[in-house]
Formats: structure tokens, sequence, C-alpha cells
């Protein structure tokens, strides 16, 4: 996918086969609307009087307009233009790719970029339309015998901007792309079937990513490694299965590595890769498990964020880690009442089997010590305690260190891919109480997303640590069930931050 700025002060000169122009729903039009309203003789104002209300997510599609080259004029709605914000803006553009990768389109420009909004800079504004346009691409076609659909043929958008902006714009644009592709590939990672995305094929997709970009390097442990490494915890769950673990490890080297100046710590990004969960002995209910495929998500976005560090060339060293295994019942599986011993040496009774994630992250938790990192951040499908809590709006956010707290939410607002901070009193921890070992998995229902971070953070006492529960944001159900790409765009976004 091509991205590219178009620079001409006569908008409604420019040939294309779709301009979109933007339109609030009290009546008042974008600039770029203003622009093609004149130059049409009042054709917009017209329309927009008798058949257009601009409500959000919604088009109308004009051809062929008295003086006008394109040929096709998009008016996408934005609602009313007080609330007009970032969140508006992204999807006036998904709108826009939506309908030019629908209608078998090449090219298209888009002037929506060129439309102000509170406290968001155009960097972030072409951002937004890259991301789009990258999200309106992606089809999943990987396991049908015929193709359902013809692939898009968009191959080309250009965002409409003043002169003296376009090299802002073209920084948006750079850095939406890397987003879009990450985004796409943990798409993918997520919406293939868990009989394909295996714990190997995780590991495959690590050391084709190092192959595919020089400034990655991939590590791929297997059992006997993982066993040298005293990793109980994680071992105990993936015993249950005939798939054998892979324990990833994604290394990003900083773009100016060997200047003189000292490289910082590196940022670990730690993914839960669970590829089915089954539940295990504690074995979950036959309705909807088949979306527990999706339980690898933090994983896939560790690796789609990886994607996108690499393509930017982020001058920053970047760690990705994914404990990767199946969680099934077996006559080797966990049972509850089990007692397992960490890397970290601590010991956790297994109360309930269907709480895995935490046994697998937290042996990678102690892992990324060895790194003396800055900060490490934990992606994963963990709880739907979390879902009840914030539904499929918000990640939650755990932390215990208010710096890097605060950095992930500002990086989730710029980025329109949001977090809400969750507690994590001390006086959680008391649920996690053993007779038998030093922690339980689980502290029973109440709270049950802030337990299952405390259990967490008894693992990250020698580095800054946030936690982000992606079980709500992290795909689809019902009729349009797929994997999101959430959180790539937070996650990039406070890479780019730090860097």
């Amino acid at each position: 996918m091509e991205f590219s700025t178009q620079t001409t002060a006569s908008l409604h000169q420019i040939k294309t086969a779709a301009l979109a122009v933007g339109v609030f729903s009290d009546g008042l039009l974008s600039p770029a609307a203003d622009v093609i309203d004149h130059a049409s003789n009042g054709a917009l104002r017209a329309i927009i009087k008798t058949e257009f209300k601009a409500k959000p997510h919604t088009h109308l599609v004009l051809r062929d307009l008295t003086g006008v080259s394109a040929a096709r004029v998009i008016l996408v709605g934005l609602g009313k233009q007080d609330s007009y914000n970032a969140a508006a803006h992204a999807g006036a553009e998904l709108v826009f790719a939506n309908y030019c990768a629908n209608a078998g389109l090449t090219e298209g420009v888009s002037a929506l970029a060129a439309i102000e909004c509170p406290n968001v800079k155009l960097r972030t504004r072409a951002k937004a339309t890259a991301i789009a346009a990258s999200r309106a691409l992606y089809r999943y076609d990987a396991t049908f015998g015929e193709k359902r659909e013809a692939a898009p043929k968009l191959k080309k958008i250009a965002v409409w901007v003043a002169r003296n902006q376009a090299t802002e714009a073209q920084h948006g644009l750079r850095e939406g792309r890397a987003i879009g592709n990450g985004m796409n590939l943990t798409r993918l990672l997520g919406d293939l079937p868990p009989n394909v995305c295996t714990p190997t094929y995780l590991g495959s997709t690590a050391k084709a990513l190092a192959k595919e970009f020089k400034n990655l390097k991939a590590e791929v442990l297997g059992v006997k490694q993982i066993e040298a490494l005293k990793m109980g915890s994680f071992l105990s769950v993936a015993r249950g299965s005939y798939e054998p673990p892979a324990f990833i490890v994604l290394k990003h080297s900083a773009a100016g590595k060997g200047s003189s100046k000292k490289a910082k710590a590196p940022i670990v990004l730690v993914g839960k890769g669970i590829t089915f969960d089954a539940g295990g002995i504690s074995l979950k209910p036959a309705s909807n498990m088949d979306e527990m495929k999706y339980d690898m998500c933090g994983a896939a976005s560790v690796l789609g964020t990886m994607r996108a560090v690499a393509e930017l060339e982020l001058d920053r060293d970047v760690i990705g880690i994914v404990p990767s295994c199946e969680n099934l019942p077996s006559g080797r599986a966990n049972k509850p009442g089990d007692i397992v011993i960490s890397m970290s040496g601590q010991t956790i009774e297994i109360l309930n089997t269907d709480a895995e994630g935490r046994l697998v992250l937290c042996d990678a938790l102690t892992y990324a010590e060895r790194f003396k990192p800055a900060a490490v951040i934990d992606i994963a499908t963990l709880t739907g305690a979390c879902v009840v809590a914030l539904g499929h709006v918000n990640t939650g956010l755990f932390s215990t260190n208010d710096e890097l707290a605060e950095g992930l939410l500002q990086a989730g607002r710029e980025a329109n891919d949001t977090a809400w901070r969750m507690p994590m009193d001390d006086a959680y921890q008391e649920q996690l109480r053993s007779n038998f070992a030093d922690v339980a998995n689980i502290g029973g229902p109440p709270a049950g997303a802030v337990t299952a971070a405390c259990f967490l953070s008894r693992f990250t006492k020698n580095y800054p640590w946030a936690h982000l529960d992606i079980a709500g944001t992290a795909w689809r159900s019902g009729k349009d069930k797929g994997a999101s790409g959430r959180p790539v765009p937070l996650l990039v976004q406070y890479l780019l931050n730090q860097a």
C-alpha cells in the first residue's frame, strides 16, 4: 500500500477515482467540502439540505459533479462539529477507506486529515488515514477452499494538505502504515484456526519476521531449554497438550545502535500465547469455546508491534517475549490442588486450571529480569472479569508504577486505542493467600481482573511493570467475529513516545 501527500491548492482539479470531503451534521462544511461546493455551484449544500444528514459512519457518493475533476466525491458524515475528535476522525477515514476497498477502486484522495481537531496534530490525523486504509484491506482467506471474494484492488491513498504541512503528514502516514501492517499481522494470527496457529507456528512467524527485518533477531526455546530455565509454572500448563510449547524471544536493535551515545535499557513486551484454551481439567462450557483460539492475542499483538517497530526502525531497543502453549485436559494436565514451582522459586497452588494465563506469564516476567529493562508491559486476554468491568471499549490497565501507567494511558488516547486504569491496592493480595503454597492462582470471583494482576505483580519486583488485560478488546464476536488488532496502536505509540 502506497501513501502520499497531495498539496495542490486546486482541490477541485485533482483527478482521482474518489475524493473524500467531510460534512458536519449541523450543516457546516469542512474547508475542503466548501471548495468543492463553490466549484460545483453549490451542489453540496443543495444535496445536504435534502439528502444527507452527515451522521457519523455515513457517506454519500456524488458522481461527475460539474466543475470537479474527481470521478466521485464522497461526502463523509462527521457528526456535530463541537463533538468532532480523534475517534470521530478515525471513523471517518475508515468509512472512506472501506468505500474505496469495497468499490474496487485502485486509488483515492482524502481531504479529511485537513480538518482540524482540538488537541489532535496533523501527524496523528494522517496516521489515522493510513491505519484506516490498512484495516480496510484486511481480508481473511487463509483457510477457504475457494476465495470468498476478490481481494481489494486499492493500492494508493493520498492525503490532501497544505504544502507547508506535507512533511508532518508524511511522518504520520509512515507511522500509520507500519501500525496498520502490525495490526493486520496481529489480526491474521488471531483469526487463524488453532490447528494451524500452534506454538510452533508462532515461533516460525517470529523467525520469519527476523528474516524479513535485519534489525530483528529471533530465538525460539524448546522443552529442554525451558526445563533448564526451571519454568515449572509454564511447563505445568504445556504438559496437558501433545503440541510442544515454544518460548519466543524477539529482539529489536535500535536504529542508532553503535553510536557513542550510551544505549538506553530496553522496553520488554510479554504476550500471553495460549493458542487454544479449553480450560484444562476446569473445562470451559462448550458454548463459544471456539473463540478460545483468540487466547493468544496477547502474543499476536507483541509480534504485530515488533513488526511495526522494525518497519519504523525505531531508535530504541525493544524485546518481545512470548510464552506459548495449549491448555487442554489430559492425563498429564494440571489438576486443581496441584502445586508448581515457578522460575522465581515461588510456589503456586493451582485452584483453577482455567486461570492458566498467569501461570505462563509469571515465568516469562521472571525471565525478563535478565534484560535489566526500563519497563516491562505484559499483554494478555487474561480475565472475563475485565470484560464485565470494562466491556469492549477500554483495555484494562494495571500497574504499580504511576509514570508507566500514565505513559500508556496517554499513548492510548493519542492512538485512539484507549485503556482504563484499574486499582491494585495491597488489600487485594489477601485474596490470593494459600494454606499450602506461597500464592494461589485465583482469588475468587470478587475483583477477578484485579487479583489476576496482583498475582502477576508478585513476579515483577525488580522493574517498572504494567499489565494490559485485552480480554474485552482483542476480538469481536457475532456476525463480525474476528481479531481487532488491538492494542498494537497503543503499544507502538507508547514506544514512539519513548524513542
